[in-house]
Formats: structure tokens, C-alpha cells, sequence
């Protein structure tokens, strides 16, 4: 008798529920044979590609990407005033100052999606392995190196934010299995992803890069190896407490014995070296990266694809899949019009002011692109504080005529431009060409916001201003803070065609440039291994963040020196100017054990390095003969000894 191949389909797969229950029901379609579905690649494809939908809850400021970003030195989400604009309860604030409870939302949403994407990866490797006699060896060994490898990714995810996870290589329910320790996880995601990297597709070609689009390929199986064993002991593993076995090793020749701590840094070396040469190069535009149509960049390894449209949010019944966020988190409300956005921007998220200080450059070589500019005129005013008209008659005892209430906003706006005594100057080099210029000019903005004809737009409906500053006064009450605190991200481009869709650039989650950074890290960790920086991919790098400059290496060079003199400390600054909003900033700053000693940082509890598992995650775990959770809290937090 014949196999019976049940079917997963797109409808019920892609709404993810936050439970795996409704996201594994299984659904007969005719009772096609073994013969008739996985006999035919393409159809294996399909069922294959359908593990990426969880992704687009990678880049959600309510996920992996938010937690990554507002926890690390290059992010913040301040109160916006007048109102109370991103309170939230004192959400985001906690968050930034690492103040968080075992309560936090996103932790929640990281847990539950992550968990149910790894269980349907394991959902379809069954398969596989079940109606393995049917298929063409090439087929089955890509489309299992890809589940297995994007399983991978998931757990990674999960682990980098609680350490101790339900770890599982097979289809069965997460919630009844017990957490396995950070040095056991990382164990088996590296033994995992070095079994199936060389049998990864390779992109070599063009036609390469297309078939493979915004799925995990070699080069993305080895980059995350390298941020694997360059992050070693930051996730606390130590060459005696691997569970890395003999097996292993005698298949792997190619791997490194981790007999002592460098051995660690040589593997992180390998696996870059794996990557090198493959087909990647290095854009010498930086922008090109981050692009609408950045799916034509030969830097980008593996992305979240975009298309801009909108779709059901599970999370809030909202509308916001398949759309890129970060525009409009970060950009201000008065951005709308100039690149006619079908929606007014969150006006939220921004850098914090000492991470801006990582930017260098000046008048006379030019200015890292990467950054803002030059900083507005010290001892620039902040805007003022404008009352809402319900406010104002409160603290004046008096009602307010529409005309008088206009002339109350008129009056601050013309002491505020007496203040500035600086004209219709830009703030910030090339502002005007964000309005008139389809090219996108900076990795940050700051200044005046101006319409799509170069005006300066001043004022809005309830703010004065849309001047964008470098500084925050983040502890500031309301008449203190205000709309246009904080550096804005901008390296991803804006269409500003007239767009009647949401932001489609695709996400970056792997470059090749953190490819070539992370080997020369590692290598200065004490990994053996050949430096690329007189490289030809290395150099354009370095000069790209001066593009605009005559000269751009030498440049570069005024602004932070020989870089063959930098010692790692360098190299983490560098990071920080190179992959601001990249989701490898927290990390990162583990890594250095700078995580607690960024600004705003309140709670310096080195085990605030892990993430709390959540109190519902906890709530719902299998309990024990005497009732006990069998899942207990991570370290420090409320309830380390179970609920």
C-alpha cells in the first residue's frame, strides 16, 4: 500500500498562531501518492519555503529586533510629548534603562515564534526522512540541509535571548521537554549547522542569487557558525563544558578540536574563510544594501523579503505583515509628506546621543555617510514645549479662542527661530537633497524636515518643529522633552516615488561585510588565521563610508587612523557604525561586557545578559509529580525557583 503524503498548506500554516496546536493541523488534499508530491522538487520547494513566514517577527519592535535594538547603546524609545506618545506603560523605557520583568510582551512574542517555527522545521524534516525513497538525492539533501539549517536560525534566535531552551531535533511538543543549558544548545547548533553547510547551495552567479533569494544558503550556514564560535564565551561555553562529541569531530576533519579557548576564534576564522570567495562582494555603495529594490545587492547573504502589502498581524489583529517597520518607527510625523506615506509615521525610535558620538568626520575630508553629518550648532534650543489648548487653559484659569490659541503657538514658534538666529541654514549636509534627491545621502538624519520642493516644513498640526536633534533628555517630564528628540535611522531608503504601499526594501539579517569583520576579530582573539584587510572587498568597505569625500581613504584615515593598528575595541566601534539596527548590537556588547554601561542604563545586573523566560511561558510548562513547573526562571529574576 501505498504512502499517504499529508499535506501542510499556506493557509493554515502562514497565520502562525502564538500556539504550535493550530499551526501543525495536518490536511488531506485528495490522498495524492509519495509519487505524485515529493517526487517533483518544485512541490518539495514550496512545502519547504513555507518555514519563512515566522521571520517577519524578526524585525518587529515587539521581537527579536526591538529587544535587540532598545536593550543595546544604539537605540531608544524616549516618551514623545506633548501627549504621552510610546509610554506604554513605562514599557520602552525599561527596556532601554534594563529594567525589564519576566513580563514583557516581546519576550513573549520571541518565545512563541521562534519555538513554533523550529516545530514546524521539525513538522517537515519528518517528512523528508519518511518519503526519502522517493526523491532524488539532491533534493532531499538541499531541502534538508535548509530545514535543518533554518531550525537553526530559529533556535539561535531563542537562545541568544534565554539561554536555556527547549532544544529539539524532532517533531514532538516543546512545552513537556526540559531546557537544556546554553553550552548544550550551543553545542548542538554548532555540530548541526557544520554537518550541513557544504551541502548548502552555493551562490556563485547571479542566476545563483536569484534562485536563492531570501532563503539560507551555504554562506549563510557558515556566517552564522562564525558569530557561533565568536560568541562562545559570551554564551558561557568553555572548551570543558562543549558537548561536542568524538562522532562529530571524526566526520568534521575540517574542524578545529576545541582543546583551549582560541581554538574557538580559528573555527570563527574557517567558517569566514568558507564564506570568502563564494560569489559575495562587497557594494561600494553602502545604500545599495538597504535599497527599495535591495534585493539587487551581492552583499546581502539572507534578508526577510518584503513586497510592502499589507496582511493580518496575529499578535494585534493589526495590519502590518510584509511591510518594513523601521521607516515608520523612526521617522517624524512631518516625513509623511514629503514622500507621500499612505500612513503618518510612529515617530519613536531613535539612536541614543553617545552612540551617535561613534561618527567622525569633518568639514575639511568629509563625513562617514554612515552617520549624520556634522552635529547641529552646539547649544542649538530644543524646540519648545507646545501645550495642547485643554492644557493651556488649565494652567492659565481661562478659556482660549481658536484665534488666540493660534497666536499662543505663533508667538513660541517666533522666539524659538530668534533663538536659533541661524536663518533657513541646514543643520545637517545634504538635508535639502533628502526633499529633492532621489538618492538617499546619510545613514542617519537630523535637521530640518523639508518637502518634497526643498521647503522647510516648521510646523504641524500639534508641534512646532521638525527639527531633528542629536540630543535626549530621556528622564525629561513633559515640558522638557519633546517630538524631535533623538538621531533618526535613515540607511534604509524611502521611496519617494509617491508610494501607495507600505516600505517593500527586504530586511538584512546577514551581510557579507560582518563576514569580514568577524574574521579579522577573531583573529585578533587569538584565532589562527590570515588577515584580509589589504583585501580588495575589505578596502571598499573602508572607503565607502566616505563616499562623498575627494579622497576617501584618506578620509577614513583622519577619522579613526590605520585600521591594521585597531585593537578589538576599535573593531566594536566599527561594528557600531557599520550595522546600527542590524540585530547584532546586544550581542556584540555582551561579547565586550559593555552591555550594562550604555547610557540610560539603570539595572547593571550582569545577569540581565539573558532575557527572563516569560511568566505565561513559564505558567503553561508541564508540571512535575508534585505540581512544580518543570521549567524554572532564569537566573536573578522573580521566581528562579519556579512559580
Amino acid at each position: 500500500m501505498k504512502k499517504i503524503l499529508y499535506i501542510l498548506t499556506i493557509a493554515l500554516l502562514l497565520p502562525f498562531a502564538s500556539s504550535c496546536e493550530g499551526m501543525l493541523e495536518e490536511k488531506n488534499y485528495g490522498n495524492p501518492t509519495v509519487d505524485e508530491m515529493m517526487s517533483n522538487p518544485d512541490n518539495v520547494g514550496l512545502l519547504v519555503g513555507q518555514i519563512y513566514a515566522d521571520l517577519k517577527w524578526v524585525h518587529d519592535h515587539w521581537g527579536y529586533w526591538g529587544v535587540s535594538s532598545l536593550t543595546s547603546d544604539e537605540g531608544a524609545c524616549p516618551v514623545r510629548y506633548p501627549g504621552e506618545d510610546w509610554l506604554d506603560g513605562g514599557y520602552w523605557k525599561n527596556l532601554n534603562s534594563h529594567n525589564w520583568n519576566e513580563r514583557g510582551e516581546a519576550f513573549e512574542n520571541i518565545w512563541n515564534t521562534t519555538i513554533s517555527a523550529a516545530i514546524l522545521c521539525n513538522k517537515l524534516i519528518g517528512m523528508l526522512e519518511e518519503n526519502k525513497d522517493v526523491m532524488d538525492a539532491t533534493t532531499y539533501g538541499r531541502y534538508i540541509g535548509e530545514l535543518e539549517t533554518m531550525r537553526s536560525y530559529y533556535y539561535y534566535l531563542l537562545f541568544d535571548c534565554f539561554g536555556r531552551i527547549p532544544y529539539l531535533e524532532e517533531f514532538t511538543e516543546a512545552d513537556n521537554q526540559p531546557l537544556s543549558e546554553p553550552y548544550e544548545v550551543w553545542s548542538k547548533l554548532v555540530m548541526c549547522l557544520e554537518k550541513n553547510a557544504p551541502n548548502m547551495a552555493v551562490v556563485r552567479t547571479d542566476s545563483d542569487r536569484k534562485v536563492n533569494y531570501g532563503r539560507v544558503t551555504q554562506g549563510f550556514a557558515y556566517a552564522l557558525l562564525a558569530r557561533l564560535y565568536l560568541n562562545a564565551e559570551s554564551f558561557g561555553c568553555t572548551p570543558e563544558n562543549i558537548t561536542i562529541n568524538e562522532e562529530f569531530y571524526a566526520a568534521n576533519p575540517s574542524v578545529t578540536r576545541i582543546a583551549g579557548v582560541n581554538d574557538f576564534y580559528t573555527n570563527a576564522v574557517r567558517c569566514c574563510d568558507n564564506v570568502i570567495g563564494t560569489g559575495y562582494s562587497i557594494e561600494s555603495n553602502f545604500f545599495n544594501n538597504f535599497k527599495i529594490n535591495n534585493e539587487n545587492s551581492k552583499e546581502n547573504i539572507f534578508v526577510i523579503v518584503e513586497n510592502g502589502l499589507e496582511g493580518e498581524d496575529e499578535r494585534s489583529n493589526g495590519k502590518m505583515s510584509n511591510k518594513l517597520r523601521i521607516i515608520a518607527l523612526t521617522m517624524h510625523y512631518a516625513h509623511q509628506t514629503p514622500w507621500k506615506m499612505m500612513e503618518k509615521p510612529w515617530n519613536g525610535f531613535c539612536a541614543r546621543p553617545k552612540f551617535m558620538e561613534l561618527y567622525k568626520g569633518d568639514a575639511t575630508n568629509g563625513y562617514d555617510v554612515r552617520g549624520a553629518g556634522p552635529a547641529l550648532p552646539e547649544g542649538m534650543p530644543v524646540p519648545p514645549y507646545v501645550m495642547e489648548k485643554d492644557d493651556l487653559e488649565k494652567e492659565k484659569g481661562r478659556k482660549y479662542s481658536d484665534d488666540e490659541y493660534k497666536a499662543y503657538r505663533q508667538n513660541l514658534l517666533k522666539e524659538y527661530h530668534a533663538q536659533l538666529n541661524t536663518g533657513d541654514d541646514c543643520y545637517a549636509v545634504k538635508a535639502k537633497d533628502f526633499g529633492t534627491n532621489s538618492k538617499q545621502q546619510w545613514g542617519w538624519f537630523i535637521g530640518p524636515v523639508f518637502d518634497g520642493s526643498g521647503n522647510k516644513i516648521v510646523v504641524d498640526d500639534k508641534d512646532f518643529g521638525a527639527i531633528i536633534t542629536t540630543s535626549l533628555n530621556f528622564n525629561a517630564t513633559k515640558k522638557d522633552n519633546n517630538r524631535c528628540d533623538g538621531a533618526r535611522m535613515f540607511k534604509y531608503e524611502v521611496d519617494k516615488a509617491g508610494a501607495v504601499k507600505w516600505a517593500e526594501n527586504d530586511f538584512v539579517l546577514m551581510r557579507y561585510a560582518d563576514v569580514l569583520w568577524m574574521k579579522e576579530e577573531a583573529i585578533k582573539r587569538g584565532g589562527a588565521g590570515t588577515s584580509g584587510m589589504n583585501t580588495a572587498d575589505f578596502q571598499t568597505m573602508l572607503r565607502r563610508s566616505f563616499a562623498y569625500s575627494s579622497n576617501p581613504e584618506a578620509a577614513f584615515q583622519a577619522a579613526y587612523g590605520d585600521v591594521n593598528s585597531w585593537t578589538v575595541d576599535d573593531i566594536l566601534d566599527e561594528r557600531g557604525r557599520e550595522f546600527a539596527w542590524e540585530l547584532v548590537r546586544r550581542r556584540d556588547l555582551i561579547r565586550f561586557n559593555k552591555y550594562h554601561d550604555v547610557e540610560f542604563v539603570t539595572a547593571k545586573d550582569s545577569y540581565r545578559n539573558w532575557f527572563p523566560i516569560p511568566y505565561a511561558v513559564l505558567q503553561k510548562s508541564f508540571r512535575d509529580e508534585n505540581g512544580n513547573p518543570i521549567w524554572t526562571q532564569n537566573s536573578g529574576y522573580v521566581g528562579s525557583s519556579g512559580l
